[in-house]
């Protein structure tokens, strides 16, 4: 007896659907991805040293915040706590010199967080590139 013998269908993959996924994957992604450039600042902390001081340092700005949110720029407390007059106060110090000096922030512990972000935004805005924060050290 003689059989026949069948026929084989070629055995494929349909990649349709799946170019189909991938493009709308894609298209997602691309809707969904904020391209805004995010501004940072570069703060450096400040480091304890054995060493002495020297005394030729720069004049530095030191912005001090209370308990309360008030600020005081080199000693010299502000009418307010606007973000406005605290720019000025800086202003004020730095209009003498031709390169920016360093900036201290000193905040106290109980500070609301939010004055401290003003004081380092108004110093970003006006283009302070060394800002310090200081501490006090941990007492073990």
């Amino acid at each position: 007896m003689k059989f026949q013998r069948q026929q084989r269908e070629e055995v494929n993959v349909n990649l349709t659907p799946l170019i189909d996924v991938v493009f709308l994957l894609l298209i997602f992604f691309m809707v969904s991805t904020t391209f805004t450039k995010e501004s940072h600042l570069v703060i450096d902390l400040p480091e304890a040293s054995d060493a002495a001081p020297s005394e030729d340092l720069p004049t530095m700005i030191e912005v001090v915040i209370d308990e309360e949110g008030n600020y005081s720029v080199n000693g010299q407390a502000l009418v307010n706590t606007q973000e406005k007059t605290l720019r000025q106060a800086i202003n004020l110090q730095v209009k003498d010199q031709s390169d920016k000096p360093p900036l201290i922030i000193t905040a106290d512990a109980k500070t609301p967080h939010q004055a401290v972000v003003t004081a380092m935004d108004v110093s970003g805005q006006l283009g302070f590139e060394k800002l310090s924060i200081t501490t006090k050290q941990a007492v073990e």
